[in-house]
């Protein structure tokens, strides 16, 4: 036999352990609205988690504290908005020549193959790919004073095989000029052309050589590379370091098979 106190007992201890798992499963049903409505406000922002960081959230109901992991978190919940870096690009081949005078007065002639870059400035020249070439080539030289020269590759589609020239104020300028996109994961901040800088928008170009300053005003600098597939390359001079001093600028740019 079982006396009533006995059964009182168990019973109590029964509704008690009722009691404490209805808590559990309403703390826990609040805690997933939580985390629900502070990973919604999260993808709205441009700058996901990266991999390694850690989100924690605190309920307002109660006051419990999660942790949550970015890598799977970002990855299952918000969607994979993580953008493919683009391949990385073969170096190029570059070199100087010091026939500066006859390769001066050679373009000084031809139409298209001079032009000031003017202090403060950054012109990109836009070079397609050929269907008849293989590789770009490049030879450039300046009047009196060296000038900022890197090479980008754009993924895009050719629709036409006409070489152009874009004028801005700045670099930064020039990025945002040709495309208004998305900030990437993980921006790098364009540097100086003494350290050599790189483009803000290297998730959809691929760098082949950084800006630095070349002593153009000395040697012809010249230099080519093999098409990586199709698209258009990016020649920037950048004169944007310069307050004062304008750059006259020669150049001849040329595919090969």
């Amino acid at each position: 036999m079982v006396s009533p106190v006995r059964e009182d007992a168990t019973e109590d201890q029964q509704k008690a352990a009722g009691a404490v798992e209805a808590q559990a499963s309403v703390e826990q049903e609040l805690l997933s609205a939580d985390q629900a409505q502070v990973l919604s406000k999260m993808a709205k922002y441009h700058g996901l988690p990266r991999s390694g960081d850690i989100v924690m959230i605190q309920s307002e109901h109660t006051g419990a504290v999660d942790i949550l992991s970015a890598d799977l978190e970002s990855a299952d919940l918000l969607g994979d908005h993580r953008r493919v870096s683009p391949p990385l690009m073969a170096p190029p081949c570059i070199w100087t020549f010091a026939k500066m005078k006859e390769f001066k007065s050679k373009l000084g002639k031809e139409k298209n193959s001079r032009l000031v870059v003017k202090r403060g400035e950054v012109v990109t020249i836009r070079v397609p790919t050929h269907p008849e070439g293989k590789r770009v080539c490049w030879e450039f030289a300046t009047d009196d004073y060296d000038i900022g020269f890197g090479v980008y590759f754009d993924w895009t589609p050719v629709t036409s095989t006409d070489i152009t020239v874009q004028v801005s104020d700045s670099s930064e300028d020039e990025d945002e000029d040709e495309e208004e996109e998305e900030e990437i994961e993980d921006p790098v901040p364009a540097g100086d052309v003494e350290r050599g800088s790189r483009s803000s928008l290297r998730g959809r170009y691929g760098e082949v050589m950084p800006v630095y300053r070349r002593d153009s005003h000395r040697d012809v600098q010249a230099g080519s590379h093999d098409y990586p597939g199709e698209g258009i390359y990016l020649l920037k001079f950048d004169n944007s370091y310069s307050l004062l001093r304008n750059k006259t600028l020669y150049f001849h740019i040329y595919y090969t098979s």
